[in-house]
């Protein structure tokens, strides 16, 4: 029988800070695992003999497995039990690792990585699910808020670990680093989560999870492919057709449903659609932002993989500073307040970050940078935790699953659409007057590989022209997303529910009636449209 939720005047387990601790631990390096690679790549295809085709399928089969598998897994821990998925998804992700640490070819890494992908498709939905089975309503904020910081946190410290420990040890080091992390996580969810579940969970529908998987995974895929084989493509239009067609049928046949796996019922709610709307949008903006950073500290700067994690700590110091303060702001503005002033942040830091000269250096990105990661804490911890707030216990599964892959998705489209914006724009600026053709073209590809040429030709003039270019086609991509921000503010600060998340969504016709969780804090806002 599942546990059934906590009464209000239930002592909290005094161990939950010990389990949300490995809990972090687990989310944090699934999302380094996102960035870690690309400080290894280098020498992993020299080691392995890996083609350029096969290098880019070692970062992409994560993401592109991670992303398909998420909005299942929620489904999953709902009814099987959320602790027991989320071990199910460390142990996925640390067996993985072990095989990625002991390969001998490319195929066998891309292997792993597509199993470490499900691996963490379970854990990341699943750890902010368990957090209402852990926590009373009060500390509830502060720990998704850590779970939050973790996985903004996990981005920059990618390349930061990875540089650190392939100046040490050998590339396969980068896999093992998983191992003591997994094994903590595996420990603590056996001995310190309560098990939850929701006893009117529907049973698994292997039609909808191909249709979800597959949708999910070809729209991540052609978004990713996009922008490097060029929109009309014909594998690029023939993926993100698959993916409109599938999950067209998909949100049809959820529509028909009592109880789907793509529960669109919860978007009905005011209070989750917005919040989750700002947690997208935000990560269309990171995203962005972390697209256009670590090649203008590599490139531009001249700083290596393990001093472009090292620069971008400022923006963890603001994240840090929000973890601490959001709760108490939370009480006093509500949600839709604090949320919005984050966003302004954001709109801000990104404004002021467009900017950039070429002649700036890091002392520039050094003001701005802080004040970016005190906006993004500041919208999207409020905005996930409204988000799951408005779920009963039992749904808190579906709704994870449902929240992170709108965050995944939406991360996925600011990548290529900025990808995009930058392409055009580096290109268009790039001066190659009187090199080669060949030349010419691969200056065109991008700065590192017009530094490339410029290296090889000693020619000065195009190592600054493309510097030039990359600063100005990055300014663009910032001012951009900055405008983006100051649209999401408005778009929430208008639309959103009053001070607290709005009530929490009761299940179809015929699910339990399950105790709500509480709203964060002030008067409660309407949930109809």
């Amino acid at each position: 029988m599942p546990t059934a939720p906590t009464p209000p005047n239930t002592p909290p387990d005094p161990r939950r800070w010990w389990a949300l601790t490995a809990v972090v631990l687990s989310v944090l390096v699934i999302s380094f695992d996102l960035t870690i690679l690309n400080v290894a790549l280098p020498t992993m295809a020299t080691e392995l003999h890996a083609s350029t085709s096969q290098q880019q399928w070692i970062i992409d089969s994560y993401t592109v497995v991670f992303a398909a598998a998420m909005l299942p897994a929620g489904l999953l821990g709902d009814r099987f039990g959320r602790r027991r998925m989320l071990t199910v998804g460390l142990a996925l992700f640390g067996t993985a690792s072990l095989l990625g640490m002991l390969a001998d070819s490319p195929g066998t890494v891309i292997a792993a990585r597509a199993v470490m992908g499900v691996g963490g498709a379970l854990i990341m939905p699943l750890s902010m699910a368990v957090v209402p089975g852990l926590f009373p309503v009060k500390e509830q904020g502060r720990a998704i808020g850590a779970l939050a910081s973790a996985l903004a946190a996990g981005m920059p410290l990618g390349p930061l670990v990875g540089g650190l420990l392939l100046n040490h040890f050998w590339w396969g080091s980068v896999f093992l680093v998983n191992l003591p992390l997994v094994a903590i996580g595996i420990i603590a969810c056996v001995l310190l989560i309560p098990e939850s579940r929701d006893p009117a969970a529907p049973r698994i529908d292997l039609v909808a999870t191909v249709l979800a998987a597959g949708g999910l995974g070809s729209l991540t895929y052609g978004i990713i492919e996009g922008p490097t084989r060029g929109w009309s493509d014909g594998l690029v239009v023939a993926t993100l057709g698959a993916a409109v067609a599938g999950l067209t049928v998909l949100v049809l046949r959820s529509l028909r449903q009592r109880r789907p796996m793509l529960d669109l019922s919860l978007l009905r709610d005011r209070g989750y659609r917005w919040s989750a709307l700002a947690a997208t949008l935000v990560s269309v903006m990171v995203f962005g932002g972390f697209f256009v950073l670590p090649l203008y500290f590599q490139a531009v700067l001249g700083t290596d993989a393990f001093g472009t994690g090292l620069r971008l700590m400022p923006m963890m110091g603001g994240l840090l500073v929000a973890s601490r303060i959001t709760d108490r702001l939370l009480v006093r503005l509500g949600a839709r307040t604090l949320i919005t002033a984050g966003l302004a942040l954001v709109a801000a830091a990104l404004l002021l970050g467009s900017r950039t000269g070429t002649g700036d250096g890091y002392g520039f990105a050094a003001c701005w940078l802080p004040l970016l990661g005190l906006g993004m804490g500041l919208s999207i911890i409020p905005a996930m935790g409204a988000a799951l707030a408005t779920l009963t216990p039992e749904r808190a599964g579906v709704g994870s699953g449902l929240l992170q892959t709108l965050r995944q998705v939406g991360g996925a489209i600011g990548v290529a659409a900025f990808g995009s914006l930058l392409a055009g724009a580096y290109t268009a600026r790039l001066d190659t007057t009187g090199l080669p053709a060949a030349a010419a073209r691969t200056a065109r590809d991008s700065v590192a590989a017009a530094d490339a040429v410029a290296q090889q030709l000693h020619d000065l003039a195009l190592t600054a022209s493309a510097h030039a270019a990359y600063v100005h086609a990055m300014d663009r991509v910032l001012l951009v997303a900055g405008v983006v921000a100051v649209v999401s503010a408005v778009l929430v600060g208008a639309r959103m529910p009053g001070r607290a998340a709005a009530a929490p969504v009761t299940p179809a016709p015929g699910g339990p009636e399950a105790a709500p969780l509480a709203a964060m804090g002030g008067d409660r806002g309407e949930s109809s449209v």
